[in-house]
């Protein structure tokens, strides 16, 4: 019986052991078919093969580093100042066969007339070299490789020198702002702010005719622009109460509507006068918390320095202070008047629709 228990022991390990063997024979050849099929669909975190040119030298690399930056870290590759990867650092490695370049930045030197700047830069071409140094470069201008007679100075860098040729018409590129435009929306909430359209900027260019001596510029002369791309406006759509949609008018001088007051549905009337406001807001500026100060609106309605239009009401309903609805936008309880006896729902707005002397 001891011979037989140990037999079958032996046995079972032997197909436990062949069991795993077949496992991880499949495991392998399933991932090697996974590579080799090549079809660019990996999780994160699987190996990727990578192919890495650094400035000529070329390296192919299998991992499973999920960007661009992670890569060059676990490959050992340093950056310098100046230096330029593409694609940039942050760029996920989402496929397999992924190129990434690393261009090194060199010293050069750009003279132009007196002037000499030194810097790193990994590009090769002389005038996006010169424009990256700070100089601007017009049409006809030369770069001429010249020998680096300060060796101990200036080092390996290469040099380069600006030559500027007399007078010459130039064109230079601006951006052309975009303006914001507000719009009243009755379909969203009042004072609730949707963007409808984002901005965006115009271009233009302008010619110049410039003037040099001896490589310094000493004049320039503007010939003419031209604008490019319109510029977009941006649009802003505020929310805005529907009794806002039939507004009080100078001829009609009288506006009736329904509106809900703390749960309340009322009949409320709209009437305008035209008096100067200085006096009352001076009285009431500190106790509302605003300046004493009131404009005219382009449309004639008197507003505070916040924007709400100036309103005059009955007081015991609508103390001063007051943020309160009117067809000609949100407005704020500044005065009151003997109307306010007979109708507690009656608002008398500030206008210069009358006297129209913009006070």
């Amino acid at each position: 019986m001891k011979l037989s228990r140990k037999s079958d022991q032996i046995i079972s390990s032997v197909v436990a052991i062949s069991l795993a063997v077949v496992f991880f024979v499949l495991v392998g050849l399933f991932s090697r078919q996974t590579f080799a099929q090549g079809n660019g669909s990996f999780s994160i975190g699987e190996a990727k093969y990578v192919t890495l040119y650094d400035n000529g030298d070329k390296l192919i690399i299998k991992t499973s580093a999920t960007t661009v930056g992670e890569v060059l870290e676990r490959a050992g590759v340093s950056l310098n100042m100046g230096d330029i990867v593409e694609p940039e650092i942050s760029t996920e490695i989402n496929a397999d066969n992924f190129y990434i370049n690393v261009y090194r930045s060199h010293p050069v030197v750009i003279r132009d007339g007196m002037s000499n700047k030194y810097l790193m830069t990994a590009s090769y071409d002389a005038k996006t070299i010169a424009k990256e140094a700070g100089f601007t470069v017009y049409d006809g201008d030369e770069l001429k490789r010249v020998s680096n007679g300060n060796f101990l100075e200036l080092g390996v860098a290469n040099v380069y020198e600006l030559v500027r040729n007399g007078g010459r018409m130039i064109t230079v590129e601006e951006e052309i702002p975009f303006e914001e435009e507000t719009v009243k929306s009755y379909s969203i909430e009042p004072g609730v702010q949707e963007v409808q359209q984002l901005g965006e900027l115009g271009l233009k260019r302008i010619n110049y005719n410039v003037q040099y001596i001896d490589g310094v510029e000493v004049s320039r002369e503007l010939v003419g622009e031209e604008v490019v791309k319109e510029p977009i406006a941006r649009v802003v759509a505020v929310g805005t109460s529907r009794i806002e949609m039939n507004p009080l008018t100078p001829s009609r001088g009288v506006n009736r509507y329904t509106v809900t007051v703390n749960g309340v549905t009322v009949e409320r009337k709209e009437t305008y006068y035209d008096l100067p406001m200085s006096g009352v807001m001076s009285l009431v500026s500190r106790a509302c918390g605003v300046p004493a100060v009131y404009y005219v609106r382009d449309d004639g309605v008197k507003v505070d320095s916040d924007g709400y239009v100036l309103v005059a009401a009955h007081l015991g309903r609508y103390p001063r202070c007051s943020v309160v609805e009117t067809s000609l936008g949100p407005g704020k309880v500044y005065d009151t008047g003997a109307f306010a006896e007979s109708n507690a729902e009656q608002f008398d707005i500030a206008t210069d629709w009358t006297i129209r002397d913009g006070k």
